[in-house]
């Protein structure tokens, strides 16, 4: 059996680097509020004014924190694109 001796700088150098290896790997949760871009990305459309159709008619949830600042709720998204999908045979 080897035997390795760290000091203790080392050994926290060594664990941290370990946990940020392993941080980096994880998934990165999902935000709740995306950007048009993003939602136009998830909806898979292309138009700015179908977005805001949908906004306006109900079918998404948004929030406007300031004049010119548009954000999805991602999971209202999910909940659309659900709700539209057709059932397999």
């Amino acid at each position: 059996m080897e035997v390795i001796c760290l000091e203790d700088e080392a050994f926290y150098a060594l664990v941290e680097q370990v946990f940020q290896r392993i941080k980096e790997k994880q998934p990165k949760p999902e935000d709740k509020w995306i950007s048009g871009e993003e939602a136009m990305q998830k909806l898979r459309i292309s138009s700015k004014s179908t977005l805001q159709k949908m906004r306006d008619e109900g079918k998404i949830r948004f929030s406007q924190p300031e004049k010119k600042l548009i954000l999805y709720d991602i999971q209202s998204i999910y909940e659309y694109l659900d709700k539209h999908a057709k059932d397999t045979f």
